[in-house]
């Protein structure tokens, strides 16, 4: 695939791009306001003295110690308005969207102090930033210059109109260098002078909302309908096929774009690209070490193109936009073979668009390499070498369940064992392994699947997911007739799974007889090994590390670098909670403990928990003490 330039690409779809350089010859407004333009250039112009600028107004003039032209980053960093991992993703956005400037960029992201940025920005080009009492909005703002101005124009400029103060206007505004739009201020207020003042979109929002609450007046309906026509409006069939959607998304800006998402998504890891339109913009995010990065934001009006593209990818209708649907694209990216899984539901501005990355070199790893600590990776490994029963793999989606049965079956000897699969869908292809894909539509269930391969002399049968009664008795019978069955449940611990295969209807004892263990399993992200660096915990932290006997030297974290996208972690490793059914565990399920009681006497009788295994790894230097909180919330 060829490598991409962001700035041509977009420049194909009417988006100018930013960094154009001005004009050789053009002054700044500062130049022109103030009369420091190149001299050289009216050397023959007449002096028109200062009072030909006496309606322009001029910044106050900085201080000695403030710079005048410093970057806006680094001024926002240095004021603590941003943290650099926002202003690492906003940066993003605006290299993949072209034409964004910084502070309309931050101002969109979630987690950004929009009073602080603006604060910054106000100071770096010296006007006043005000906030409005929303206790008293009335006196905040003057409504009959925003009924003048009216309720929809300032809503789309996002401005408001707050005083008068010496002959001019103080306009409210998030933007500080609209100067058109002064222009059109001028003309609707009927003012020479306008002077702009800062505020946040909350408070222009919070405005327009109490006075559009009230701008409801009593009008005389006959006076109203007295000027109308019956052919005044002419009712248009609307259509959403207006455009052709089949040939615009086989446009090659389109094409190149959609490409450009699943090349850049490829090259920085991500294991999901979601394309959620809005009603002014488009957002593209990736999740990353499974947390969602927003990356770019394409054009809105390529919204629907982009679907399409991915639609007819996919092999999708692109004429149904009603209904959910999911499809499956196969690409070559760097060289390496992906297969992408679609899923697309309509939304009010649009088709939201989810691709989840299967990348087989992902999923091609070793136990030894997921994170086991010595013990648990020995006990593992002898239960995937048991010749009958039932090990269970349990965790919330995207816990890296598949990953972990798919290289515990790797792990078997595949020319001796006839090794079977029924999976939903099958996600990756194992060499000398069985596959099956199950098809609800034709009845072609888990239950029933699973019936069929007991005819098939296997040794080893892995189910993607024990979902229902007729899928778990089958598998008990399966594990108590000389089978190995490995699957998957959706708990949030090891104990919990055995009172879930109960409450799915099968009985205490068959559970007993039939469970040899269960993994419990979550992902917790690793610190970034590029810019590791000792922690120092205090306050609640260090009170935490003190009771788990923790020492303190031993915690670290990321300081963030370009590696890690400023956010101090790259990669993940695996929590795991290993239950071992011993004899008198099997007689404690016969009884059909409550899930309490049985979680007590598993800890009792050796089981690490979750959190006990994060915790261990806080203390070895491989993540940290809050990402193991963050995931083993519901845990003990």
């Amino acid at each position: 695939m060829s490598k991409f330039n962001v700035d041509d690409l977009l420049s194909e779809l009417g988006v100018d791009a930013p960094g154009a350089p001005d004009p050789p010859d053009a002054a700044t407004p500062g130049e022109l306001a103030s009369g420091r333009a190149d001299d050289s250039a009216d050397a023959d112009a007449p002096d028109l003295g200062d009072e030909a600028f006496v309606g322009v107004f001029l910044p106050p003039e900085q201080g000695p110690g403030a710079p005048a032209s410093s970057d806006l980053a680094s001024m926002l960093t240095a004021a603590g308005a941003v943290s650099q991992q926002l202003l690492t993703m906003a940066e993003n956005v605006m290299r993949q969207s072209p034409g964004r400037e910084l502070a309309d960029v931050l101002l969109e992201l979630d987690g950004v102090d929009a009073e602080a940025v603006l604060r910054v920005v106000a100071d770096r080009a010296g006007l006043e930033f005000t906030t409005l009492d929303r206790e008293d909005i009335d006196a905040s703002v003057d409504g009959k210059m925003l009924q003048r101005l009216t309720l929809a124009f300032a809503k789309q400029h996002q401005v408001i109109p707050l005083r008068s103060e010496n002959g001019r206007v103080v306009l409210g505004s998030v933007r500080p260098d609209e100067v058109f739009l002064l222009d059109e201020v001028r003309r609707r207020l009927g003012t020479p002078h306008v002077r702009v003042a800062l505020v946040t979109p909350a408070d222009v929002a919070a405005a327009l909302e109490h006075f559009g609450a009230g701008a409801t007046e009593s009008v005389d309906l006959d006076d109203i309908l007295g000027d109308i026509d019956e052919d005044d409006v002419v009712v248009a069939e609307h259509s959403i096929d207006e455009v052709d959607l089949q040939k615009q998304a086989g446009e090659s800006p389109v094409i190149r774009y959609v490409n450009f998402i699943l090349h850049t998504a490829a090259k920085e890891g991500a294991s999901d690209i979601h394309i959620e339109p809005g009603e002014k913009k488009v957002k593209v995010r990736f999740r990353i070490d499974g947390v969602l990065f927003e990356s770019m934001q394409p054009p809105r009006s390529m919204a629907a193109a982009i679907t399409s593209r991915l639609k007819i990818m996919a092999n999708l209708d692109i004429s149904e936009r009603r209904l959910p649907q999911d499809g499956r694209i196969r690409v070559t990216i760097q060289s390496r073979r992906m297969d992408l899984r679609l899923s697309t539901i309509p939304t009010p501005y649009g088709e939201k668009c989810v691709l989840r990355i299967l990348d087989t070199r992902s999923i091609n790893v070793e136990l030894g390499d997921l994170g086991f600590d010595e013990q648990t990776l020995a006990l593992w490994g002898r239960q995937i070498e048991e010749p009958h029963g039932i090990i269970l793999v349990t965790g919330p989606t995207g816990s890296g369940k598949t990953t972990t049965l798919y290289a515990s079956l790797r792990q078997m000897d595949k020319v001796k064992f006839n090794i079977s699969t029924v999976e939903d869908p099958i996600e990756y292809h194992l060499d000398g392994v069985t596959q099956t894909q199950i098809h609800e539509k034709i009845d072609m269930t888990f239950g029933r699947t699973l019936k069929a391969l007991l005819r098939q002399d296997p040794d080893v049968i892995m189910i993607g997911e024990i979902r229902d009664h007729e899928t778990a008795h089958t598998a008990v019978q399966a594990a108590l007739t000389g089978h190995l069955v490995l699957s998957t449940l959706h708990t949030n611990d090891a104990p919990s799974s055995v009172t879930r295969l109960v409450n799915i209807g099968l009985e205490p004892f068959l559970v007993g007889a039939a469970v040899n263990a269960v993994l419990a399993q979550r992902l917790v992200r690793r610190i970034c090994p590029h810019c590791k660096e000792p922690a120092a915990p205090t306050g609640e932290l260090a009170e935490f590390l003190d009771m788990n006997g923790i020492a303190h030297e031993s915690v670290f974290k990321g300081a963030g670098c370009e590696r890690c996208r400023q956010t101090g972690y790259s990669g993940r490793v695996g929590l795991y909670e290993l239950l071992i059914a011993d004899d008198a565990l099997r007689d404690v399920i016969a009884r059909n403990p409550n899930v309490s009681e049985f979680r007590r006497l598993c800890v009792e009788r050796g089981m690490r928990t979750l959190r006990q295994d994060g915790l261990a790894k806080a203390a070895a230097g491989e993540t940290t003490v809050q990402e193991v909180l963050r995931v083993t919330e519901s845990s003990i």
